[in-house]
């Protein structure tokens, strides 16, 4: 598990660090204006289906069916099962494409219902080029999960580089070239859903399990896996609901400011999304294989174990992300139209959802133990209820605290949905803490307090004004900040004995010496 982890958190990590870039070139080319709330929209659209039919329900009621099927009956019946799954997804998408690239107007009226006059317009027009992405990747992700079944993670992380690849070029050739940032950038999205299905189905193929598209019919397997997918619908992709309610909520606050949500939300998924996406694509084939050899303690293991290493590394990123949050949107973003007062007031945005951080990550990792079992009716009720709170509290926080009651409402929502979610799993004797793990959380969190005390007062010394410095020095000063409490932390872990050095320099050492020998 921890080798799988590895492998797809690299890649995402790659990922993650081009989408970075990405983001650095709409914000220096878009600034936080109309033009960039409005292609934040019609992004948006998109990524909610996908992370609904693609990552979210669908892959979670997939996985566990197309890994039981290729285990106990072979790959020839698991395939049929892929393909079978795959033509119904396509068929209806593409019926819902279809339908919203119809009444788009209806759609952006919604999902940006504060929108008006021109931000309106532009958000329709963009959406329309981007919403058949959400076709292209929620098939894409079901190829993926075939892969993953099959255990190989490496060819799904690395297919979505691809997009922010594309996207890069997208935006530099729009602004550059074309000088129309945002429709280029908008047909770079699309474009990076044809190279993501194709190089996933390619990787599929070459492994022998490249599923054909059938015409859809209502079969044993296919009806069992709507009847597992439906309800977690809202279950799997709550936070992605929540967030999307925290756009809709922006659209209603003062122009720009679904832009400043969207940037600190960014750096937010930098580990959100490398460690939480990681553990659950790592966790749910192993826990799926357990449970179905009745292997309690197993999955008591592999549960706690992955919470260990998420925590290892969420903790310091949610602590420097709260210390070093003004720092670190002007370092990354402030540059051409996203000005130093944007970077603080996105700065403060990154704290509230960063506060969350910790949350949103675990319950990408419960979430698996609940799929693994086939239930997905429990964290739907789950996501029901959160979903609800999140929605209330936007609605109590948005006018007292403006741009921060978004996140904040959120980050309430993940800790709701996070305990409630470990104390159904405690119940139910698939979760039950360990005293290891307990130790070493304890320890963990000393060690980042640690960091996060010694790297506050290195920036109140050797930089109490950063956001005025040239941008080269600017970023230089962060980076320098981050490393020294890499360093603080990784040293206080050694004191602690939570990873001793030593070992460490041991096992590489060792390690090395095998593949020299080969």
């Amino acid at each position: 598990m921890l080798r799988n982890f590895l492998t797809v958190g690299s890649w995402t990590m790659l990922s993650r660090v081009l989408g970075l870039v990405r983001d650095q070139l709409l914000a220096a080319f878009l600034g936080a204006g109309p033009v960039q709330d409005a292609y934040l929209i019609a992004l948006r659209l998109p990524n909610m289906f996908r992370r609904l039919f693609g990552e979210g329900a669908f892959n979670a009621a997939f996985v566990p069916m197309f890994t039981e099927r290729y285990e106990t009956k072979g790959p020839q019946p698991a395939l049929r099962f892929a393909g079978q799954a795959l033509s119904g997804l396509m068929l209806w998408l593409a019926l819902l494409t279809v339908l919203a690239e119809i009444f788009m107007p209806l759609v952006v009226s919604f999902i940006g219902s504060g929108l008006t006059g021109t931000r309106f317009e532009i958000a329709v027009h963009l959406s329309r080029i981007t919403f058949p992405y959400m076709l292209l990747i929620c098939g894409a992700a079901l190829v993926s999960g075939i892969l993953n079944g099959l255990g190989k993670f490496t060819a799904a992380a690395a297919a979505y580089v691809t997009f922010n690849i594309i996207g890069i070029a997208a935006i530099l050739l729009g602004a550059l070239v074309w000088h129309n940032t945002a429709v280029v950038s908008a047909w770079g999205v699309t474009l990076s859903g044809i190279v993501q299905f194709g190089a996933l189905y390619w990787a599929a193929h070459r492994a022998g399990m490249g599923p054909h598209l059938t015409w859809p019919s209502l079969s044993a397997d296919m009806r069992a896996l709507l009847r597992r997918m439906g309800p977690g619908l809202v279950g799997s992709g709550v936070t992605q609901i929540n967030l999307t309610v925290d756009m809709i909520i922006a659209t209603h606050l003062p122009v720009g400011t679904p832009s400043i949500l969207y940037f600190a939300d960014r750096i937010n998924q930098l580990p959100l999304g490398v460690l939480g996406s990681a553990a659950g694509t790592a966790l749910l084939p192993l826990l799926t294989r357990h449970i179905a050899n009745n292997d309690r303690a197993a999955v008591h293991s592999s549960v706690n174990r992955a919470i260990d290493y998420t925590l290892l590394l969420t903790l310091p990123a949610m602590i420097g992300m709260i210390v070093l949050a003004f720092p670190i949107m002007a370092a990354l973003f402030s540059y051409g139209h996203f000005t130093v007062a944007d970077a603080l007031l996105s700065g403060q945005c990154l704290q509230a959802y960063a506060l969350g951080l910790p949350a949103f990550v675990l319950i990408k990792v419960l979430s698996p133990a609940f799929f693994a079992e086939g239930d997905t009716v429990t964290p739907v009720r789950i996501g029901f209820f959160t979903l609800g709170l999140n929605l209330v509290l936007n609605l109590l926080l948005y006018r007292p605290l403006g741009h921060i009651g978004p996140p904040l409402a959120s980050t309430v929502a993940a800790f709701v949905n996070c305990t409630l979610l470990a104390i159904i799993l405690h119940r139910r004797g698939l979760f039950i803490a360990d005293p290891l793990l307990k130790g070493r959380a304890l320890r963990i969190t000393g060690a980042a307090v640690m960091m996060a005390l010694w790297v506050a007062a290195s920036e109140k010394l050797a930089a109490p004004d950063l956001p005025s410095w040239h941008g080269v020095w600017r970023f230089s000063m962060l980076m320098a900040l981050i490393v020294f409490g890499m360093l603080v932390y990784v040293m206080t872990l050694d004191a602690l004995k939570v990873v001793r050095l030593r070992d460490v320099a041991v096992a590489f050492q060792s390690r090395l010496n095998r593949r020299r020998t080969r």
